[in-house]
């Protein structure tokens, strides 16, 4: 990308609207602008102000009536002169005027790269640029706190200090090799492992945040399995809040496996209703429990449901030993409003899903939310938690080296290692091919 080129894109979705923005940023957007567009005799530029305009082809006749929208650099998105003219949202006339724009000398903007502008304007920071992203492709509006929490520079804030510490670290060491001849000390072992010790905790709970910042970014896919007519498919329904799934008293209703999302406590939740497991009666149910079995494979967690009004059966004893082995899952126990005859010998979760009773209590261990819901700065990137943890293992190698009294020289490297991921989470460092890969996979107009 040449990031000196007025670039511009349409940064509102495809299809009719009422209003649609064409986005101009670069030294030359007003010039642009001021080309395509007609304002009214005497107009004038002026920062953070918006005009009446018409958008005119190349003989003046008028193609629509729009409003342009001036941001004078730094204080503008991307940190550049920018203009965003908002047009009616005719796909034929937001095309028009990205047409005209590029007639008058804009290039039209490759995917993420007004972000890209902020960024390297310095704007904003990488894990603030990853989480506009975020926030676009959210689908709970607690993802979208989350995002915009990450915006502004949550992640950012909780790293900050401990790089400090190991900018500290690192000069220190390089302070006393610059000047051992002049017989100024180098910090002592013990010195340095305690400087090492809060660096290496405070990245490993940054670290550990990420399986729940995954559970936030991604979800998760829920299997319902159980033997026939244990109330699996009411039990989908009721966690839905709705009559997705048929229900009768027929063993084997559900041939085939029916799947809806929903949100729990703004956790987005794949739910799959599989169908009864039990020697198969025909073909067709057959391979719908086999279909039951792959999606429990499948699944981030399995509910294991049993029916509490009957005898536990050799049945329900394979489907929880087969979950045990395949990861996470939970036991319910299912028509918890009629008697009681099942014995169950570990720890399940009670529920009616005739009634409701208990479907509460099964939401808050699907999605925990509340143990971490107030705890700023958890990472939600993959990417994050795969440099926090080539970061970590470069300081164990410190730690190692200073325990078996390796020369100061060489434990700078493990230390210089260490702060290489941490650069790279913030931007500092970071190559081109990671920012190409990155905004590659923004939307084009932001």
């Amino acid at each position: 990308m040449h990031t000196g080129d007025t670039i511009v894109a349409i940064s509102t979705p495809p299809g009719h609207s009422g209003i649609g923005v064409v986005r101009l940023s670069g030294a030359n957007a007003r010039e642009i602008a001021s080309k395509i567009l007609r304002f009214h005799p005497g107009h004038e530029w002026k920062p953070w102000t918006a005009a009446l305009a018409d958008l005119v082809d190349a003989q003046g006749h008028v193609v629509d009536q729009v409003v342009a929208t001036s941001f004078a650099a730094p204080r503008s998105y991307t940190a550049e002169d920018l203009v965003e003219i908002s047009c009616h949202g005719s796909p034929v006339v937001l095309r028009f005027a990205i047409e005209r724009a590029v007639l008058a000398g804009a290039r039209l903007a490759e995917p993420g790269e007004f972000t890209l502008r902020a960024f390297l304007n310095g704007r904003i920071d990488l894990p603030q640029a990853e989480a506009v992203r975020d926030l676009i492709d959210a689908t709970t509006l607690y993802q979208a706190r989350v995002a915009a929490r990450q915006m502004e520079g949550s992640v950012s804030r909780r790293i900050r200090p401990t790089k400090e510490q190991l900018l500290e670290l690192i000069a220190l060491l390089e302070a006393g090799i610059d000047f051992a001849e002049d017989d100024i000390s180098v910090a002592p072992a013990e010195e340095i492992l305690r400087r090492l010790r809060p660096i290496e905790q405070a990245l490993r709970d940054l670290a550990a945040t990420f399986d729940y910042g995954k559970l936030v970014h991604s979800g998760l896919t829920l299997a319902i399995v159980g033997r026939p007519n244990v109330g699996k498919s009411s039990l989908f329904n009721r966690l839905l809040e709705q009559d997705r799934a048929i229900v009768t008293a027929i063993p084997g209703t559900t041939r085939d496996l029916v799947s809806e999302v929903a949100a729990i406590d703004g956790i987005p939740i794949k739910f799959v209703d599989t169908a009864g497991i039990r020697p198969g009666q025909d073909l067709v149910e057959t391979l719908g429990i086999e279909r039951s079995y792959q999606a429990m494979a499948d699944a981030d967690l399995t509910l294991v449901v049993v029916d509490l009004s009957e005898p536990i059966e050799p049945g329900d004893i394979a489907l929880i030993d087969r979950a045990k082995q395949q990861g996470r899952y939970i036991l319910v126990g299912n028509k918890s409003d009629l008697p009681r005859v099942a014995e169950v010998s570990e720890e399940f979760v009670t529920v009616s899903a005739a009634t409701g009773e208990g479907i509460d209590g099964l939401r808050e261990r699907i999605a925990p939310v509340g143990a971490r819901e107030q705890e700023p700065g958890f990472i939600t990137s993959i990417r994050h938690q795969n440099l926090l943890r080539e970061s970590i293992e470069a300081l164990e190698q410190a730690r190692k080296a200073v325990e078996f009294g390796i020369p100061h020289e060489m434990l700078l490297l493990d230390l210089y290692a260490a702060l290489r991921p941490i650069d790279a989470i913030t931007g500092a460092t970071t190559a081109d091919d990671i920012l190409n890969r990155i905004f590659s996979t923004f939307c084009i107009g932001k």
